[in-house]
């Protein structure tokens, strides 16, 4: 691999969404911003794929100036975690966002990429971490049908959907698989629990009260 002056950095852009890649020695530090939605599922894949694979040992991750994400963005980033992996590199995530990081806390997957364990070596065998990874990325289906479910339900914009399932999951301290399997277990004729119920018909109104105020 060439030394890092000899390789220039490079900035991927989509409407939406930015990804600049430096070089940094046998690792390239990498800036995603902007929204980490459906929409730019490919081309973020496409831009991380790309960094990881012109380095020796990996990329770290910026993602402080994220300022949406779910879990196609998610699945995009463990994604990269288990090819990185599978080629003996490591993705780590440098700095994130408030809005990243409550995603990655919500979803238990916040120590598959952050530094401390990587330095200490505090990690389980690679077989193992790779089923975590895949068993985390397992998780998504049920969360997007549980966004649709509220979607449905309540006329809610996908980013306003998102907004109640996080905002139930961080006030009821559940997990956003366990509280999207709830939801769409209710669609089949399962009721909420009554205290899940309550914040769910809190937080549509909250999001639907701040879009109003938007729109005015």
């Amino acid at each position: 691999m060439p030394e890092s002056e000899d390789r220039p950095s490079a900035t991927v852009g989509s409407p939406g969404l930015a990804v600049h890649t430096r070089p940094d020695g046998s690792r390239a530090h990498v800036a995603v911003s902007g929204e980490l939605g459906l929409g730019v599922g490919e081309g973020l894949r496409a831009a991380l794929r790309t960094a990881l694979a012109g380095t020796d040992d990996g990329i770290d991750l910026d993602l402080s100036e994220v300022a949406f994400c779910d879990c196609s963005g998610l699945n995009i980033l463990l994604g990269l975690r288990e090819q990185a992996l599978g080629e003996g590199k490591s993705v780590v995530l440098r700095a994130a966002s408030p809005i990243v990081e409550r995603l990655l806390t919500l979803t238990g997957t916040l120590s598959m990429l952050t530094p401390a364990a990587e330095q200490t070596g505090d990690r389980p065998e690679l077989g193992v971490e790779v089923v975590q990874l895949r068993r985390a990325m397992q998780t998504r289906p049920t969360i997007d049908l549980a966004r649709g479910v509220l979607m449905a339900s309540f006329g809610l914009s996908p980013e306003d959907a998102w907004e109640v399932l996080v905002a139930v999951s961080q006030h009821t301290n559940t997990k956003l698989h366990r509280l999207a399997d709830g939801l769409v277990e209710a669609v089949q004729g399962d009721p909420l629990p009554e205290p899940l119920r309550r914040e769910v018909a809190a937080a549509v109104a909250r999001v639907s009260a701040a879009g109003a105020k938007r729109a005015d």
